[in-house]
Order: C-alpha cells, then structure tokens, then sequence
C-alpha cells in the first residue's frame, strides 16, 4: 500500500487538463478530442493500478442516443472506472462545485463541458439543470452519482432528487450503474492505494421515464444500486482476490 498510484492519477489528470485549457484560451475545444483524452486517461489509470474489470450488462446499454448514467459513489476510482467502461461515445460528468475550485483541473472541466452544482444556490441549481439539459439536447450522455457523495462505508446513502427531474425533463432514459470494488484501491479520506484489485461494473437495462415520477425512478435506480451493491448480487470481487 502507497501513495505511487496516487501521484501517477495526478500526473494522468495533468496531462489531459493542461492541453485542454491552452485549447479553451484559444477558443479551440474540441469534443471529439476531450472524448478521447477522458477515455485514455481512464484507461492508463486502470491500467496503471492493474485493475482487473469484470464489466457486466453493457450489451443491454444503446449508444445511439443520450442516456442518463446514475451509479453510486465508493471511491475517486469510480472516475476512471467508468471514463473506461461506460459505451456512450460522449459523457460528461455532473459534479460538485468543489472539483471546479481545483486550478488547471477545474478550468479543464468547464472547458470540457463537465456540469457544475451548486445546492447552496437556487439560481446556481437552475442554472446547472439547463447547461445539463442543453448537453442532453446536443446528443451528450451524462454521469451522476446521486448519492451526491462518496459513501464512507460502501452502503447506498439517499438519493438525491435532481437528477431525476432531469431525467424527467429532458425524458431521458436512466441507466443505473453498479460498483464494487473501487473502495478497494482509494478508500474515501485516504491518498494511499491498494493496486490489483478486482473492479465489478453492473450497467442495468435503461430505465424509460415516461409515465414515471421522480419519486417512483428513485425507487428503481435505488433498488438495482442496493440488490448489486449490498444484495444477493453483490459479492464483493475483492473478497476473491
């Protein structure tokens, strides 16, 4: 146990924020090129910690339409995690305003068309419900952790409400994702790592939002994260390493 894999994870986080906000200065951001930049940098993180992913249920996931992606949240790991597993081509992260305060890397998020939120402000809420709902429109994917947290003992914690009235506003379906295993290598709170951990993804059948309320895609989305995170499906792959 160390803190190596913690400081490669910066330098991986560097070498994709930097170019990305000289390209934002010059009024030069390209989708595609964050698309690929958020992608290798997932993958040289999980390659780099020698993660081994078990990935299930990603044939049930389209990749020819936005989607709402609502996983829970264990670990920072989750970040990388899912950059390399989730199959929509484009997807951008909703996330807390704190991650927006941290130099170069906040700046490469906003260039980057990642989402901002703000709970303390009604007008700042607002404000990133239309950016979210605006990325939805333009054929962009989004990732929420609902939780709005990393759990400190790897159980659900509530769901927050606001991704799901966007889900209802913008009637996108919601794909709930599960995982296990991140808490594993970077428990929340610490910077030391435990490579070559076994990583389970579970991608659930997109949930429709038609006819539904928030508090009943809740229900659902909740259900699935604790049948595959605490239930009978839940077997911990690290308990195998």
């Amino acid at each position: 146990m160390g803190i190596g894999l913690s400081l490669d994870a910066a330098w991986q986080v560097a070498r994709v924020s930097i170019p990305t906000v000289i390209e934002s200065i010059k009024g030069d951001v390209s989708r595609d090129v964050c698309d690929r930049r958020l992608r290798q940098f997932a993958e040289n993180i999980v390659s780099h910690a020698r993660i081994r992913l078990d990935v299930r249920g990603v044939d049930r996931v389209p990749t020819d339409r936005s989607l709402i992606y609502m996983s829970n949240h264990q670990s920072h790991m989750d970040i990388p995690v899912l950059y390399a597993t989730m199959p929509s081509p484009t997807v951008r992260m909703v996330a807390k305003k704190e991650l927006f305060r941290i130099p170069i890397f906040g700046q490469a998020m906003i260039a980057a068309d990642m989402v901002r939120v703000d709970r303390s402000s009604r007008q700042e809420a607002i404000a990133s419900l239309r950016r979210a709902s605006a990325l939805i429109d333009s054929g962009v994917s989004l990732w929420i952790a609902p939780e709005g947290t990393r759990s400190r003992d790897g159980k659900i914690g509530p769901l927050k409400k606001g991704g799901f009235h966007l889900a209802i506003d913008t009637g996108t379906p919601i794909v709930p994702v599960a995982i296990v295993g991140t808490r594993n290598i970077l428990p929340p709170g610490s910077i030391r790592t435990r490579p070559g951990q076994t990583v389970r993804v579970t991608f659930g059948a997109p949930i429709p939002v038609d006819g539904e309320t928030v508090d009943s895609l809740m229900r659902k989305v909740d259900a699935f994260l604790r049948e595959h995170v605490e239930g009978s499906a839940a077997r911990d792959p690290g308990d195998a390493v």
